[in-house]
C-alpha cells in the first residue's frame, strides 16, 4: 500500500464501482487495483480470517513507517542537520509496531510519547503564563518527560514478526 496514493484521499466514500463497502474488501481491491498480491497468511484467505490479521497489519502498518523516516530523512537533508531521535507523540505513539517499523525504517531510535501531547503543552504554557511553573522549553520538557517517561524502540534490536 502506498500512503499518498489518490484513492486514500478522496472525500466521502469511494464510488461503490470501484470499492466494496464491506470490511475487507476495499483493501482488497485496492491491492487488486495496484497488481499487488492481497496479503494473506496461514488460513487467513480474506482479511479477519482465521488466520488472523497479522498479514493485513503488517501490510497496512510498513508504509506510514517508511513515508515518516522518508519525511525525516528529507528534513535532515534539507536543514543539514542530522537526526539522532525521532519523537513521536500522539495516537501514534501507543501503536507499537509503528514504533518499532519506524525505528527500522529510520535507522534511529524512536521515543514514543506522550500521547496527549497537545493537551500536556498547552497546560504547561497556562501554567507557566499564570506563574505556576518556571522555566524555559527545556525545563517545561523535562517536567512532562518525569511524568510521562517515553518508551525507547531502537532500530533492529526488537523482533518484529514479518508477515506470511
Amino acid at each position: 500500500m502506498k500512503p499518498h496514493d489518490p484513492v486514500h484521499l478522496g472525500r466521502g466514500h469511494p464510488p461503490p464501482n470501484r470499492l466494496s463497502t464491506r470490511p475487507g474488501e476495499a483493501a482488497s481491491a485496492i491491492c487488486a487495483a495496484r497488481c499487488r498480491a492481497v496479503p494473506r497468511g496461514p488460513g487467513n484467505a480474506e482479511p479477519g480470517g482465521r488466520g488472523g490479521p497479522g498479514p493485513w497489519v503488517r501490510a497496512f502498518g510498513e508504509p506510514p513507517a517508511a513515508a515518516f523516516a522518508t519525511g525525516v530523512r528529507t528534513v535532515a537533508e534539507l536543514t543539514g542537520v542530522p537526526v539522532r531521535t525521532i519523537h513521536l507523540v500522539g495516537g501514534g505513539a501507543r501503536n507499537l509496531l509503528l514504533c518499532r517499523l519506524l525505528a527500522d525504517h529510520s535507522g534511529v531510535p524512536v521515543l514514543a510519547g506522550p500521547v496527549e501531547a497537545t493537551s500536556l503543552g498547552n497546560i504547561l504554557v497556562q501554567a507557566r503564563t499564570h506563574g505556576l511553573l518556571h522555566g524555559d522549553v527545556d525545563a517545561l520538557r523535562a517536567e512532562v518527560a518525569t511524568a510521562f517517561p517515553p518508551q525507547r524502540h531502537v532500530p533492529g534490536t526488537e523482533p518484529v514478526r514479518k508477515a506470511s
